[in-house]
């Protein structure tokens, strides 16, 4: 059992919490995820890590309700339990493996996308834990949406707020901001990391194509096993096929099928798409998940 040891609201439908998982802690890397378990029936939920604390032992989530599993999960309160706490899983960052020195002389650029916000920061906060500054842009459809403002704004070497409607920060998309710090302010960035929404992550990576510079993504949003038995995180890189989960989460954004991903991500939400797939991916479609017959 892994005991609860903050929970809160962050925003609407959106709720952090931390969790005592001490073996967890002390392994888990930007970029990794956990898989949750609420109780014996419980669905088994993949969370990208938020932050952690080796000292105290804990990791922190973030959790939006989407479905059932989700509005029962966020009603736990600090003291009750989880029943499964898994991970760490999937790779970390490429840049924790870089000498910290080296990483002084390149630009990096922060992208993130509403939930995605929850993802990034712990990238962040490595590069602040390690003397380095990143630029951040966090991008919200309203001011009630931004999350974790506080906590980037310490991390971050710069912060760049904007919502959809102009109701905080900045008016407009993230790549508004993206083209205006490059092509008006003139800065320049040497990699970008995006995290959010499908179509977010894709226009991002197209303008950053065209103002060349190279693009890391987190897949997590199509994540649903977090093993790679189900095959939801399937997606095309570079021409070969990839599972987010295990062969992820982050990738090449300029390498990334985001028109396919996306449209499999919607076709595997029914049992229809599901059947469909299975007959257009042959021995390559992974059923593990129990609903598509994949298994048998």
């Amino acid at each position: 059992m892994f005991q609860i040891t903050r929970s809160e609201k962050l925003a609407d439908k959106i709720y952090l919490m931390e969790v005592k998982a001490p073996r967890v802690a002390h392994s888990c890397e930007p970029g990794e995820f956990v898989i949750v378990k609420m109780d014996e029936k419980g669905e088994r939920i993949p969370l990208t890590i938020c932050d952690f604390d080796r000292e105290a032992g804990t990791v922190t989530i973030v959790i939006q309700t989407v479905g059932a599993s989700t509005e029962r999960m966020v009603e736990l309160k600090a003291g009750e339990y989880f029943q499964d706490f898994v991970g760490p899983l999937g790779n970390p960052s490429d840049f924790i493996k870089e000498d910290p020195e080296e990483l002084k002389g390149k630009k990096y650029l922060f992208v993130a996308g509403g939930l995605g916000t929850a993802p990034v920061y712990p990238q962040v906060k490595w590069f602040h834990d390690h003397g380095l500054e990143a630029d951040v842009i966090v991008g919200a459809k309203t001011k009630d949406l931004v999350i974790l403002e506080e906590e980037m704004k310490a991390a971050a070497g710069n912060l760049y707020v904007t919502t959809d409607d102009g109701s905080y920060g900045r008016k407009g998309m993230v790549t508004e901001v993206i083209r205006d710090l490059v092509e008006k302010e003139g800065k320049h960035y040497d990699v970008c990391v995006a995290i959010g929404p499908m179509i977010m992550m894709k226009f991002v990576c197209l303008l950053t194509k065209e103002l060349n510079i190279p693009t890391i993504v987190s897949m997590n949003p199509i994540m649903v096993d977090g093993t790679g038995m189900c095959g939801a995180c399937r997606l095309t890189v570079g021409g070969q096929v990839k599972f987010a989960c295990v062969d992820g989460p982050e990738f090449d954004g300029h390498q990334v099928n985001f028109d396919e991903a996306m449209k499999r991500q919607q076709m595997y939400k029914t049992e229809e798409g599901r059947a469909m797939l299975r007959q257009a991916e042959g021995d390559t479609h992974h059923g593990g998940c129990g609903h598509c017959g994949g298994e048998e």
